[in-house]
């Protein structure tokens, strides 16, 4: 029991142990994803707003602390895309962008949006997570990767153009400044996705990411891009970034605790379908509250040495996955090359051309956009496609505010979800020749009897839908005037409260009075349980429920027959 503690509280203790094999086949796949993180890195900090190097320090100790505490072992944690845009989103607006200020509100961000992960873990509300649902997280991710690419036109283009607070008309004044377009970054621009692309088609097992962007730093070296008006990522500090505690106001805080919030819960889920994954393709088990805290952690230790909020990143984990890596022993190897790349090798990326890591961030969010998903949430239900839509629709109207658009989409979402619960669907039944009780309007169904009236009800009976089930039984009453006993099939209501317990006390009583019995068949054990303890089944009378569909017809109606009929023959 100790030693299982102390794994809960140490996971990388649990790692499997190590061997040659192992530790070449981590070794070979963490080299592998720091050929695809260092570059990545500096191009999702340019994402965030932050200099380029904020993300080599991102990609460093966060990396390390993800791999020890978290529960996922080839989780490669990092910066990602839309953390970095939601971070670049969620200060812009509070502090001028590149201003000192701004780098000192994106750490801050990092802290409490890493702190609320390692409360939500620490309390093992893991589930809560599911309050986002897909169609909402997938009408945000669309929405949200247009902006992305659209945010790097600047880059791509050379073309300065202030940021506001709308982004869509500082695209369309952008679009109305082309004359200033500068063509050496646009041809460097468009080289670097036309490179990208052919790798990943012609030659995917290669590091076309890095070898891209060794060539371009060497043409751009060559041929002077910085001195002719071009964006090159320029001096980078040499050595490993100081560690202190980030500066904070407490107007600060309260303005990026919404914000922080949103990071928290996206970043996570973009984590956790990589987790889910992972776990499928290795046949292992993930604990999502403790990954919970290693992914918090690792934000918190961003934080601490002054860098940007990280996350999960779904491709670098596929590729150390693919690349044969077998514990978290292939982070560690690939935060170790960082090392060498901020001891050593910055002074090679001087040159190294800002619309070449433009081209980076648009040909990775070109794969995020699935359209197909919210014709799919469209199909599966109005609700969820209105959903989906919404917080499309949303978030590219809030621009650059963008986690306004996943809140809406949120609060859409539940309040569709409370709405439905509040509104059960209960339906007028009757006997189909199979022998179970089903809709009468959809199957075009004779009534059971000119007395009995029956209905289904398929959802909990609780507080916010009593009055629907009240109702209900009231409208038999009105469309049966000879009505004497109302059959309620109840193989649906898995659930009942105390107002739904009251309700039905009140109803059978109400009943009662006007000649009417009330009959259940088929409850479920939760149902009987509550009903006996409260007293509802000798309220209602134990001869009133039955165990299924078809006992209960046959009971009822028997009950209907004349006293004569029902008389065994040769009575006297």
């Amino acid at each position: 029991m100790a030693t299982s503690g102390v794994r809960r509280l140490l996971p990388f203790l649990a790692w499997p142990r190590a061997d040659g094999a192992s530790l070449r086949r981590d070794l070979a796949a963490g080299v592998t994803v720091s050929l695809l993180a260092v570059p990545q890195s500096m191009a999702y900090a340019q994402l965030a707003g932050v200099p380029a190097y904020y993300g080599l320090y991102a990609a460093f100790i966060p990396t390390i602390v993800a791999a020890l505490f978290g529960s996922s072992a080839l989780l490669s944690t990092g910066p990602v895309a839309m953390t970095s845009l939601l971070t670049a989103a969620s200060v812009g607006h509070i502090a001028p962008p590149g201003s000192g200020q701004f780098v000192s509100y994106v750490t801050l961000l990092a802290l409490l949006s890493g702190l609320i992960q390692i409360g939500l873990g620490l309390a093992r509300a893991g589930v809560l997570l599911n309050l986002l649902s897909h169609p909402v997280l997938m009408g945000f991710i669309n929405a949200a990767a247009i902006i992305i690419a659209l945010s790097q036109i600047p880059t791509l283009t050379g073309i300065a153009v202030p940021q506001t607070e709308h982004f869509l008309a500082d695209i369309g004044q952008l679009l109305s400044r082309l004359g200033e377009l500068h063509p050496m970054s646009l041809a460097y621009g468009l080289l670097a996705m036309a490179t990208l692309l052919a790798f990943k088609r012609y030659a995917p097992r290669l590091p076309g990411v890095l070898i891209m962007v060794a060539a371009l730093t060497w043409i751009s070296a060559a041929t002077t891009f910085g001195e002719h008006g071009g964006k090159i990522v320029g001096d980078i500090p040499t050595g490993l970034p100081s560690l202190s505690l980030p500066a904070s106001s407490w107007a600060a805080t309260m303005a990026l605790l919404p914000a922080a919030f949103v990071i928290a819960l996206i970043s996570f889920m973009e984590a956790m379908s990589s987790c889910k994954v992972i776990a499928i393709k290795t046949r292992s088990r993930w604990d999502e509250n403790q990954e919970l805290i290693g992914q918090g952690l690792a934000k918190v230790a961003a934080a601490f040495c002054h860098s940007m909020p990280v996350s999960g990143s779904f491709s670098r984990s596929a590729l150390n996955l693919a690349a044969g890596g077998r514990s978290g022993v292939s982070a560690l190897v690939s935060a170790a090359f960082v090392l060498l790349t901020l001891l050593f090798l910055t002074p090679l990326l001087y040159h190294l051309p800002k619309p070449a890591l433009a081209a980076m961030i648009v040909v990775a969010v070109a794969n995020l956009i699935d359209v197909g998903a919210l014709r799919r949430a469209w199909r599966a239900s109005r609700d969820d496609g209105v959903a989906a839509a919404l917080t499309f629709v949303a978030t590219l109207a809030f621009a650059p505010n963008i986690q306004n658009g996943i809140l809406s989409g949120m609060f859409f979402a539940l309040g569709a979800f409370i709405y439905r619960r509040m509104s059960p669907r209960i339906v007028e039944v009757a006997l189909h020749p199979d022998g179970t009780l089903r809709d009468a309007r959809h199957f075009s169904l004779p009534p059971l009897h000119a007395k009995i009236g029956a209905i289904r009800c398929d959802a909990a009976l609780f507080f916010a839908n009593v009055s629907f089930f009240e109702e209900a039984i009231r409208k038999l009453e009105r469309d049966k005037p000879e009505l004497e006993i109302i059959l309620v099939a109840a193989g649906g209501i898995n659930q009942i409260d105390a107002s739904g317990v009251e309700m039905l006390r009140e109803l059978v009583q109400r009943l009662r009075e006007c000649g009417i019995s009330l009959a259940f068949s088929g409850a479920k054990r939760q149902f009987r349980e509550v009903a006996e303890r409260t007293g509802l089944t000798a309220a209602i009378g134990r001869d009133n429920f039955f165990g299924s569909d078809a006992l209960a017809v046959e009971a009822l109606l028997t009950r209907l027959q004349p006293a004569a009929a029902r008389a065994p023959q040769g009575a006297a």
